[in-house]
């Protein structure tokens, strides 16, 4: 007795789900595929997924195939059950004659397809393939990744900022990225080890990372541009040829970004050498997109927050809320007006949202006006701050906050030109509160109570003019505001080294912070 369609349902859920592969242009498979369909639409429980190979790879697929499963077949096309309900390997059935026996054994079902129409369907089969696999590398190209350049990438901070790049955790998962190392010829053998090492971190958004050390192609097509310190062996002796020697180079960045980078690329500006000034550098030389240039301000936050966790017994990502002010590598002013401390261990206990005053938790306000100063002081006078991982860290950080947004209702400090927020004069890169939303930042102008006196702003600012001033040829030399000798009598019993060399001058003359 032949078996009706109805009687089959329990050993087609027990059989289900099959696979069908063939050669695309194999007269047999096109036989096995219009018989599997109508097997398909008749039989709601059956199920077959088909999968077509070029003529030219299908030998080398199939044996792959037979290998892996230890199957033994060598013809088109080669159909097998996915035992998906069992957790088991899949099962074979055979080749055509296989599954043709299969259709008329459980289903009573046949097919009279004619070889003439057999031939006509199997290239048709092959032209759908082909077209099939045109549309697939037309998408891949409509794909692109997210070009980042990487400036001065022989400088540590990159060495730490690209685990952090490819992680996921910046740009997001979804978002595939292509890195490009630009430095000097000098530093290309270096360069080849670190882009090995880059491939060895498989990383699943890392489409490719590559070097340039030809100046002419450099930020093509670029997305993102992260601009590091720029190591130099020309010897400087003064200050001012410090300022100078910025120039040229933002110069010639600014140039380049405008000529060969994409329309909407973002600039960010990291290290811990005059980073204000080469903001401000990039912005005049590379005009129109300015407005998407920021400096990184992140560093002296995660600095200032470590000195006081440390003086509270704390950690320092539960202080929140440091504002930094003015010359992010030099002379700048730590409000701690703002600042509160969560999860602090004493008397009085809250959820986790729960956060108190830090002025109201360190009591010895001396030891902020003084040791706090100094330290950070200390760190910039030396050159011991932005070590490679807190640039690579702040810099991420900041790109993080500026594609995603930043915490709801933390303030973030960010170097970006003022346009008189604050009574800023115009016209300089100075470090402000902001908060990142929607792909860009908002200037927390509506902050309470965060007033600044005229004497920290003349300072700052008149340090952050003079240093535009100087670096642009309109001013012979940089005269301080308050100098560093004046700065060192205010503080007893305090002993500063002596700085390392010239590169750190920039913001000797002294850190204020508000308490």
């Amino acid at each position: 007795m032949t078996r009706g369609i109805g009687d089959t349902t329990e050993l087609i859920r027990a059989m289900f789900d099959r696979v069908s592969q063939g050669r695309a242009d194999c007269p047999y498979y096109a036989k096995t595929e219009l018989l599997a369909d109508y097997l398909q639409k008749n039989l709601p429980d059956f199920r077959i997924h088909k999968i077509t190979q070029r003529p030219e790879v299908w030998e080398d697929w199939l044996k792959d195939v037979c290998e892996k499963n230890k199957w033994s077949h060598k013809n088109s096309p080669i159909i097998w059950r996915e035992l998906l309900d069992r957790g088991g390997k899949g099962l074979l059935l055979g080749g055509y004659n296989e599954f043709l026996e299969h259709a008329q054994l459980y289903y009573d079902v046949t097919s009279s397809m004619t070889t003439e129409l057999m031939m006509v369907i199997a290239q048709e089969n092959l032209g759908a393939h082909i077209q099939k696999e045109q549309e697939e590398e037309g998408l891949k190209t409509c794909i692109n990744p997210l070009q980042v350049w990487i400036t001065s990438a022989s400088a540590p901070a990159c060495y730490n900022l690209i685990p952090i790049l490819t992680s996921g955790e910046v740009f997001g998962m979804h978002t595939e990225i292509s890195i490009t190392l630009f430095d000097n010829k000098q530093a290309e053998e270096y360069l080849k080890s670190l882009v090995m090492e880059t491939q060895d971190l498989a990383s699943p958004v890392l489409r490719s990372v590559s070097i340039c050390t030809k100046v002419e192609e450099a930020f093509c097509q670029a997305h993102v541009v992260v601009v590091l310190d720029d190591s130099t062996d020309k010897e400087v002796f003064t200050l001012e040829d410090c300022l100078r020697s910025r120039v040229p180079l933002c110069r010639l960045y600014g140039y380049l970004i405008e000529k060969n980078a994409h329309e909407s690329v973002r600039v960010i500006v990291g290290g811990k050498t005059f980073v204000n000034l080469k903001t401000v550098l990039l912005m005049r030389y590379a005009p129109r997109i300015a407005h998407n240039i920021i400096a990184v301000a992140l560093g002296v936050e995660g600095e200032a927050k470590a000195i006081l966790a440390r003086k509270l017994k704390t950690a320092p990502s539960y202080i929140k809320d440091v504002i930094i002010w003015g010359n992010i590598s030099g002379n700048n002013y730590v409000d701690l007006r703002k600042t509160r401390v969560y999860r602090y261990e004493s008397a009085i206990w809250g959820p986790l949202h729960y956060s108190r005053p830090l002025l109201n938790l360190i009591f010895d306000s001396q030891w902020i006006k003084r040791e706090f100063v100094a330290t950070l002081k200390n760190l910039t006078a030396t050159g011991r701050q932005f070590g490679g991982i807190l640039a690579a860290h702040s810099i991420a950080t900041t790109l993080k906050y500026w594609y995603h947004g930043s915490p709801p209702g933390e303030i973030v400090s960010l170097g970006i030109l003022s346009e008189g927020q604050f009574g800023i004069p115009k016209g300089i890169v100075f470090s402000m509160p902001v908060k990142f939303e929607n792909g860009t930042w908002v200037v927390l102008t509506d902050l309470k109570d965060i007033e600044i006196s005229e004497q920290i702003m003349t300072r700052m600012t008149s340090d952050l003019i003079q240093e535009k001033l100087v670096a642009l040829g309109d001013k012979i030399h940089f005269q301080p505001y308050q100098s560093a000798a004046d700065f060192l009598n205010q503080i007893p019993q305090t002993t500063f080294e002596k700085p390392q060399s010239l590169e750190f001058l920039n913001g000797f003359e002294g850190k204020t912070v508000e308490s």
